[in-house]
């Protein structure tokens, strides 16, 4: 018995869904906070993961538009600072060297998706939607 394949998406479709998805930027956080708690560098740490689960929690409350900026902004700005720092070969291919690159990888590719979201968003429709599904009560104004 053969099943039907859903239908591909196109390459824009899937960076949609990637940019409008709440797991990236809480991956982002979490990987942000294993490279810099332990040793503890407080500026990075305190400084990006929590913007990033913000952004998540945005995300899941309605403002995906909101939410897509913030991720974009952060994750591009946590990218950014992260490739001048320098590191020997031999510590790019450590597994903290591994997970450093799988964060600014993870870090660009959050940009990209999340700016296209934000750039081809609209407020007013994440506003109706937000009120139509009245997910945190009656009042949802």
């Amino acid at each position: 018995m053969a099943t039907a394949e859903p239908p591909k998406k196109a390459f824009l479709e899937q960076l949609h869904d990637w940019g409008s998805s709440s797991l990236p930027p809480s991956l982002l956080a979490t990987l942000v906070t294993a490279l810099h708690a332990r040793p503890l560098q407080p500026l990075p740490l305190f400084l990006f993961a929590p913007p990033l689960l913000f952004s998540s929690y945005l995300n899941l409350s309605g403002f995906t538009t909101g939410s897509a900026g913030l991720t974009a902004a952060w994750s591009g700005l946590y990218a950014l600072l992260a490739l001048r720092r320098r590191q020997s070969l031999r510590a790019k291919f450590s597994p903290r060297g591994l997970v450093r690159g799988t964060a600014i990888g993870l870090g660009f590719a959050n940009s990209v998706a999340a700016g296209w979201v934000y750039v081809n968003g609209d407020f007013k429709r994440d506003d109706e939607a937000r009120k139509e599904r009245r997910r945190w009560g009656e009042d949802d104004d």
